[in-house]
């Protein structure tokens, strides 16, 4: 690839990592919050390169430099034209490079969601032994995972009857009773994404992606405190709420 065209792939590269990372959050979609600095460092010194590169090719270069430049390169003209090469044009797949740079700039890829959470089985949760008793406030604030470890891993069944909020994005069953409220959670990047998953009964499904908080109580089912039990709510409320900035985490309930 000639100079000019290192160049540009390199500040834009660097611009894109740059305008992922730092200016927006868009970095969130694909990797983990502790991951944006290593991708602005990575970004910074793309553009450091390419300035440097750019330059470089600034720079005059000394007579007898330049004979022995056009000395050497005759030479290797000859050698191409041997063997049926031809450098001085840049290879078509190189070309493509420029795709990923360009789509950090002006089209980021749409974040996960419910169409990826609808086709993969829910996240094993760690298995635990201890709990720690649940507060007395009502309802009581828990994240997806929290909720699943407490129905099917706490043998006091502390659970059964408390009213629970937790927040999440709607993932439609179809076919099915109910739907999922959702958390996909990155162990790294989006890669690595799996998904952890409440069935919602007694509650209409807004539309898919929609992030809601739900307050409710454990839908019987099985025996609760063990793996027989569903990760299921009886849904009180339903309410609308914002995205959060951070969305692939298994957090506590917006409000």
């Amino acid at each position: 690839m000639k100079r000019p065209l290192q160049v540009t792939l390199l500040v834009l590269s660097g611009l894109g990592l740059l305008h992922a990372s730092l200016f927006t959050d868009l970095s969130l979609r694909f990797v983990k919050e502790g991951m944006r600095p290593m991708l602005v460092a990575s970004g910074v010194l793309l553009l450091v390169l390419g300035v440097a590169e750019a330059w470089s090719s600034q720079k005059p270069v000394s007579g007898d430099a330049a004979d022995s430049h056009r000395h050497d390169h005759g030479h290797g003209h000859d050698q191409d034209d041997d063997h049926g090469h031809d450098h001085s044009t840049v290879p078509r797949i190189a070309w493509l490079l420029f795709l990923p740079a360009l789509s950090l700039l002006f089209y980021a890829p749409p974040a996960l969601g419910a169409y990826t959470a609808a086709r993969e089985a829910p996240k094993a949760v760690t298995e635990q032994r201890y709990f720690d008793p649940l507060p007395a406030t009502s309802p009581i604030p828990l994240t997806l995972t929290q909720f699943t470890s407490r129905v099917q891993q706490d043998h006091k069944r502390d659970i059964g009857g408390r009213s629970v909020r937790m927040t999440g994005f709607v993932t439609p069953d179809e076919g099915a009773d109910g739907w999922y409220l959702t958390r996909i959670i990155f162990t790294c990047c989006a890669a690595d994404a799996q998904s952890v998953k409440v069935r919602i009964h007694g509650a209409a499904a807004l539309p898919a992606n929609t992030w809601v908080t739900v307050t409710g109580t454990w839908h019987p089912g099985g025996t609760l405190g063990t793996s027989s039990a569903p990760a299921a709510l009886d849904a009180r409320t339903v309410k609308k709420v914002a995205k959060p900035v951070n969305a692939y985490t298994d957090a506590l309930p917006l409000f």
